[in-house]
């Protein structure tokens, strides 16, 4: 019905194109406002006309079609009017199927997304959890829109840092204390060298040449090193596991380690490479920023230099039509860094194909989490404490739910709580932890949201003579409160898109909200198990289809549903 009407207006505008009218196209606040609305505003200037008489003169210039109702003029704005009940058809239609919002955008097109990427021999705090569900979230949608995405866990795996963790662990642990505590026994050793080279500077030279050993090979150097890495793998796939995520590949910094002396030969090749104190930059002073730091003055490579290799292996390897980074802001200049010199090197895909995705702080109760000063709130943590939150919620509005049934919706619902929290922010704003807000089951939580499909599904449950292959009689959808959720339903592919364009996941978590809110409104409205079976039919077909789009709206969030809770 929209597309119609966009050809209608196509057909009557000669300077504006069918895309441009639909980026004007709008949906009206208010029912009496009409269900479309078109802005003549931007036609002012082409017409020289005022867009109060733009709007006059193109709403008399159409013939009104059966599927409009009226057509009024309100100001500058041209308001149309649908018939309610072939609207409601128009919709409902459209959106029974099982594939409503997805798209073939992306057939035969390949993403990769770089996310979580945590550091070996730290914990995965709550910090992590920004990147990690905002990029899990951004694999879904474009997963929804056709595309093959390449999810890729770029571990922090190497570095000088791994020097210091082994200078750390020769003079103040032990092999036993490392088996027994496994990265709690690492965080204390790191966290304590930090202490310590405050009064001996000399330990950060002690830790270079570490890790010098282990780019050349060492085999002691890389026999501890393999050893930290295998205690946080396994760390990492439990809070994976207990969010339901999961990668393509664990491909952190050390699988590029070996390719850093090739993209060093191509950067000399391309008379980029400058000397600088000992150490090799690209200048990069022409493009107003600092210079990109290849070499260290030791000859060890940096996290730039095996970034550079990551993104011609990706490329070589997948052939991707887009390489997303999710980070933080503060690493806005070194992706920035990075992606100048890939066009420097003559890749004339990079400016467009290489994009970094920043997202703001986490904090608990407003203060910054800092690994190195042990100030650190554990994701694993968080997460239980959601679930344990909600199962005393549960317990007490529905204690007849059996044990098993409990322990699977608070694991669900709390995890979903701490990522609804996190994905409907915009992912630019810094993200605080308030319990009282994240458990609770009103207002724009994820347990409202799930509390909302579970209560479809409780009525569908009840109402044992619904078929999804029922006729319907769509007169009976006339009303306000169901126009209003139709039009929400009506939404979700337009809103894929828009979060796909926007790599913005809060879009999807602020509709799966609307939605919810229109449907609690439709069903406050609307009994539904009436002793009409054509009413009864009507409007169980519509709480069977919100019900799919919240379940697929949550899906997209990374975010469970259950039947009962």
């Amino acid at each position: 019905m929209k597309n119609k009407i966009i050809q209608l207006l196509d057909n009557s505008i000669d300077v504006l194109n069918a895309e441009q009218i639909t980026e004007i196209l709008e949906q009206p606040p208010k029912p009496e406002m009409g269900d479309y609305a078109f802005p003549c505003f931007r036609l002012a200037k082409e017409l020289h006309k005022a867009p109060q008489q733009i709007a006059a003169d193109i709403k008399d210039s159409i013939v009104c079609p059966d599927f409009i109702d009226h057509i009024e003029v309100m100001g500058a704005y041209i308001n149309f009017f649908t018939k309610k009940d072939a609207y409601a058809e128009q919709v409902i239609e459209r959106s029974k199927s099982s594939d409503f919002g997805s798209s073939d955008e992306g057939t035969g097109k390949t993403i990769c997304i770089d996310y979580s990427s945590p550091n070996i021999a730290k914990n995965f705090h709550v910090g992590h959890l920004r990147t990690t569900v905002i990029g899990n979230s951004l694999y879904k949608i474009f997963t929804k829109l056709g595309y093959k995405v390449e999810r890729i866990n770029h571990l922090g795996d190497w570095g000088t840092q791994f020097g210091k963790l082994i200078v750390a662990y020769k003079k103040w642990g032990s092999e036993e204390a490392v088996k027994e505590k496994g990265i709690e026994e690492l965080m204390r050793i790191y966290v304590l060298f930090h202490d310590e080279v405050e009064e001996h500077p000399e330990l950060e030279d002690e830790a270079r040449a570490w890790f010098h050993k282990m780019e050349i090979g060492d085999e002691e150097a890389l026999k501890i090193w393999e050893w930290f890495v295998d205690i946080s793998l396994e760390e990492f796939r439990r809070i994976y596991d207990l969010m339901g995520m999961d990668f393509d590949h664990f491909t952190g910094e050390s699988f590029y380690r070996n390719m850093t002396e090739d993209v060093v030969s191509e950067l000399t090749e391309h008379g980029l490479l400058t000397d600088s104190e000992g150490a090799k930059i690209v200048d990069l002073s022409e493009y107003d920023m600092a210079p990109c730091l290849i070499l260290k003055n030791d000859g060890s490579s940096i996290y730039a230099t095996r970034d550079i290799a990551a993104v011609e292996y990706r490329k070589k390897t997948y052939d991707f039509t887009k390489c997303l980074y999710v980070t933080g802001q503060e690493q806005k200049l070194h992706f920035s860094q990075v992606f100048k010199v890939m066009e420097l090197l003559g890749n004339t895909w990079a400016k467009d194909s290489l994009i970094h995705i920043p997202y703001g702080l986490v904090s608990l109760g407003g203060e910054k989490l800092s690994t190195r000063g042990g100030n650190v709130i554990y994701a694993e943590d968080i997460l239980k404490e959601a679930i344990s939150k909600i199962r005393e919620i549960i317990d007490e509005k529905n204690p007849d739910l059996s044990s098993e049934e409990k322990d699977e919706a608070s694991r669900i619902v709390g995890v979903g709580s701490v990522i609804f929290n996190d994905l409907y922010n915009q992912r630019i704003k810094d993200v605080s932890f308030k319990w009282e807000h994240i458990t609770s089951f009103e207002g724009e939580t994820g347990p409202y949201v799930q509390y909302t499909y579970a209560r479809c599904s409780s009525i569908l449950r009840n109402v044992t003579d619904f078929s999804e292959d029922a006729v319907i009689d769509y007169s009976v959808l006339t009303d306000p409160a169901t126009v209003d959720l139709l039009k929400e339903i009506d939404r979700f592919p337009d809103i894929i898109e828009d979060a796909a364009e926007r790599y913005e996941p809060s879009v999807v978590a602020r509709y799966a909200v609307d939605l919810a809110q229109a449907f609690n409104r439709f069903y406050t409205e609307n009994r539904i198990a009436v002793d009409e079976k054509n009413v009864r039919d009507a409007r169980c077909m519509v709480t069977s289809i919100t019900r799919r789009i919240l379940k697929d709206s949550l899906d997209l969030l990374g975010i469970g549903c259950v039947e009962r809770m």
